[in-house]
């Protein structure tokens, strides 16, 4: 519900500015109205990233006193093609496997993830390509400086009006080429977060220094590993284990970047070419049941050399499947308060349904999201 809302309102926005939402360089403003979000979700990461808790309460109490907080967006195309914008994570490979092969287990409800989650860990499927990514080299802190978000985060607070941070990128983008990195190899997951990704299976989230409004997503680069390694992994995200000191894990901040898988549909003839000429040479040398041992062996260590092989994985989009594999995603800025009319039904809501009682409130760390004033905005409320 949340991301039907926040495309509506950043298309509206854009439409009545006469901006075009759609381009991939366009500088967009950013929306007026607010949203005020309950989680009643499978995950309920953008609640827990942004109030600290999944609780009802809590988050209605957040809407009351007026909380308000930016929160970064990325956009994705294909092609110079609009797909969609995300707010949490941008999944391919592992996470985009789990969720394209539990959308036809919907009849299983929330238990769905588990088995799939199981049964694609088995798989072990892994995924060539290419990652170029521009880096934040401006932004300050790092990904495993191991920073939460936080009420007046200075990494947030160090961001400069969303217009000029643009124009500062773009002069970044053309006066120096060699800003662009590229990662070529074979990998199990590509995560692009743009907040921690926080949730009760997972307290820390998948980069617990992710920032909620500074502009830039963090990149995490799991390669081809073995199954006991990639459950290393997996495992310290439910604990407080650094999840990135692993050798196979390699995590940056970015403010854009692009993937492209290997021998794709979108392809150039050439380079299936090459690779039905490999193919052919390969057949040539060998013979009989050898030949086929080793092309088997072959295809078995190399899935992508194997035209009969699934060659690219899916975009896990906050949980939507998107329909191509190649893609260019930029990070953007937007502000996302709490809309007035819901508040009204809230206020109305509360007065006929008597007072709420303190001792439902979680009073955990407080996170980004709160100021110090709000307690006493709900103790000035519960006492009308």
């Amino acid at each position: 519900m949340f991301s039907e809302v926040m495309h509506g309102l950043v298309w509206r926005t854009q439409s009545d500015r006469g901006r075009d939402h759609t381009s991939p360089d366009q500088t967009l403003a950013p929306t007026a109205l607010r949203i005020g979000i309950i989680p009643a979700g499978s995950t309920d990461c953008i609640c827990f990233a942004t109030v600290g808790a999944n609780d009802p309460v809590t988050s209605a109490l957040h809407i009351i006193v007026g909380d308000c907080q930016p929160m970064d967006v990325c956009s994705v195309h294909h092609n110079d093609t609009f797909l969609r914008y995300s707010v949490s994570l941008l999944g391919y490979g592992f996470y985009g496997d789990v969720l394209s092969d539990s959308e036809r287990k919907r009849w299983m409800g929330p238990a769905r993830y588990d088995i799939s989650g199981v049964k694609t860990f088995l798989s072990h499927q892994y995924y060539e390509g290419t990652v170029s990514y521009l880096p934040a080299s401006d932004a300050l802190g790092t990904p495993r400086d191991r920073t939460p978000c936080r009420t007046g985060c200075v990494v947030c607070q160090y961001n400069r009006p969303l217009e000029e941070k643009e124009e500062n990128h773009k002069m970044e983008e053309s006066d120096d080429g060699g800003a662009w990195r590229s990662v070529r190899g074979k990998f199990l997951a590509i995560n692009a977060v743009s907040m921690s990704c926080a949730c009760p299976r997972s307290p820390q989230g998948l980069s617990p220094a992710a920032h909620l409004a500074d502009g830039t997503t963090d990149l995490i680069l799991v390669r081809k590993c073995s199954r006991l390694a990639f459950l290393r992994h997996l495992l310290r995200h439910t604990s407080k284990e650094d999840q990135f000191d692993l050798s196979f894990v390699e995590v940056h901040r970015v403010r854009r970047f692009h993937f492209t898988p290997r021998f794709c549909q979108s392809d150039s003839a050439l380079d299936l070419e090459e690779l039905l000429l490999e193919k052919e040479v390969q057949e040539k040398e060998v013979a009989g049941s050898q030949a086929k041992r080793i092309l088997g062996q072959i295809c078995r260590e190399h899935p992508a050399c194997c035209l009969t092989s699934s060659c690219s994985s899916c975009w896990n989009c906050d949980g939507e499947i998107l329909p191509h594999a190649a893609i260019q995603v930029r990070t953007l800025l937007f502000l996302f308060p709490v809309s007035l009319p819901f508040l009204c039904i809230l206020l109305a809501f509360i007065r006929l349904n008597g007072r709420l009682p303190v001792d439902q409130v979680r009073r955990g760390p407080v996170p980004c999201s709160m100021d110090g004033d709000g307690w006493h905005g709900y103790r000035r409320f519960n006492n009308l």
